[in-house]
């Protein structure tokens, strides 16, 4: 029997499932002490066991995206706030390549917001 989180990704359709998984795999090895949970019914990564971002899909445009947990902390044109009070989200766009440069940018300043609390 599969896990929830690896349900999550698996139910997806192409082309989001492809661009959910990648992230995953690019968050999970982007520091060795990010681990991922199943939190919230969704896919989270702590940082040093505090949470650091998660991935989810919008129900309206159906886009991928992370969302950075201290993302109000967090100045980048790409990340977005909406109605949220602490987090930002990136959006994609699951047909295009994925802005891999523009990611690892994000959560290096994510990073380090943690490395200085």
């Amino acid at each position: 029997m599969l896990r929830e989180i690896n349900n999550f990704f698996l139910q997806k359709e192409e082309p989001v499932k492809s661009c959910l998984l990648f992230l995953r795999e690019f968050i999970l090895n982007y520091d060795k002490n990010i681990t991922e949970a199943w939190k919230y019914k969704m896919p989270f990564y702590f940082y040093k066991s505090k949470m650091f971002c998660y991935l989810w899909v919008n129900k309206k445009t159906n886009q991928p995206y992370v969302g950075i947990v201290e993302g109000r902390k967090v100045e980048h044109p790409l990340l977005i706030i909406e109605k949220r009070s602490r987090m930002k989200i990136m959006l994609l766009d699951p047909k295009e390549d994925i802005p891999v440069n523009t990611i690892n940018s994000i959560l290096k300043m994510a990073l380090n917001i943690y490395n200085v609390i």
